[in-house]
């Protein structure tokens, strides 16, 4: 039985509906529902959905209206939640499948315990170590597919390469309206920690990975969402398990190859930063997967929501890669869709 599958993954970007922002809803949902409806993904992970207050509870209200009158309206749907059973106010991560969802999880520093550090440049510094802890869960979901397969698909939002907060360090010039840095080494210090948990959420990704596989070697597994990192960098590094970096060649059943080696340059990348190309957001497929790789629509959205890409489909024979991962990126208002067709 062959089974046409389709996954996309969806950073949109702070989607909410409150007064006086800019771009509004409406001007967003008529830039973004276009390219989900083309889309047309069996399995879409979001993230950056923020959940808007409604009496004593809180729903995703901004992810309804921005669904209304798509073929996404009746799928089922899983999404992080507050200890409280609520819909956190920022950044939910929420998975729609036109599968049935058959078990749903939320990991925050569950598999992995946060480190300990001493801060030396905040002002005044540390006496003693503190917990460092991430403040993003990882969603983790079991799709039943036809024919008797389940699909573990995993929807992760890495921590933004931006340095965090440090007390004393942030310091506003006379008349100025924004602040800067007081020392290049309190920078440092900020990004070392973003780093620290940057890299701690991709080991619990990884661990959850290898949890998986220890438990059905044979699982179907799909690592969706916004690493925040690109290919070559340590969040990736830990989450693929190249066995380059194991020196293990048993496991390299293991490993996560990304897929955007497998497109062309032109058609690789979303986004221009610092000067650079990159592709920061990701869906992992392990085989037997084939892919069919789509190349991103992305718009700039201020104002003027000034430009897009419109998306293409390549496609790949399973004989030539028997392993396959799905990157794509784009931080924009508008969000980015990248998209996966396989069969297996």
């Amino acid at each position: 039985m062959v089974i046409r599958l389709r996954l996309a993954t969806f950073n949109v970007e702070n989607l909410d509906d409150q007064p006086g922002q800019k771009p509004t809803l409406a001007e967003r949902k008529a830039l973004m529902q276009p390219q989900l409806r083309r889309i047309d993904a069996d399995v879409l992970c979001l993230q950056e959905v923020h959940g808007q207050d409604d009496g004593n509870d809180r729903r995703l209200r901004a992810l309804d209206e921005l669904l209304a009158g798509t073929q996404y309206v009746g799928f089922n749907r899983a999404f992080t939640t507050t200890s409280a059973g609520k819909v956190f106010q920022e950044r939910n991560l929420v998975v729609l499948s036109r599968f049935p969802v058959i078990a749903s999880e939320q990991l925050n520093q569950d598999l992995v315990p946060g480190p300990q550090y001493q801060r030396v440049t905040a002002i005044p510094p540390d006496t003693a170590a503190r917990l460092v802890n991430w403040e993003r869960p990882i969603l983790h979901v079991e799709l039943e597919l036809p024919g008797s397969r389940r699909l573990h698909g995993v929807n992760v939002h890495l921590k933004s390469k931006n340095p965090v907060d440090l007390p004393g360090q942030q310091i506003q010039p006379p008349g100025a309206n924004f602040s800067v840095w007081k020392s290049a080494s309190g920078r440092a210090e900020a990004s070392f920690i973003s780093s620290m948990k940057r890299v701690g959420q991709a080991l619990e990704v990884r661990r959850l990975v290898d949890n998986l596989f220890d438990a059905a070697p044979g699982a179907l597994l799909a690592v969706c969402g916004d690493f925040n990192a690109d290919i070559d960098e340590v969040p990736m590094q830990a989450i693929r398990g190249d066995v380059e970096d194991t020196e293990n060649p048993a496991l390299a059943v293991r490993v996560l190859v990304p897929c955007e080696r497998s497109v062309p340059e032109p058609a690789r990348y979303s986004l221009i930063h610092h000067g650079g190309a990159r592709c920061w957001t990701t869906s992992s497929l392990l085989e037997p997967f084939w892919p069919l790789i789509g190349t991103p629509r992305s718009t700039t959205s201020c104002s003027t929501m000034s430009r897009s890409r419109l998306p293409s489909i390549r496609s790949f024979p399973n004989q030539t890669m028997p392993r396959s991962s799905l990157r794509s990126n784009c931080r924009m208002h508008s969000g980015c869709v990248k998209s996966c067709r396989s069969e297996y």
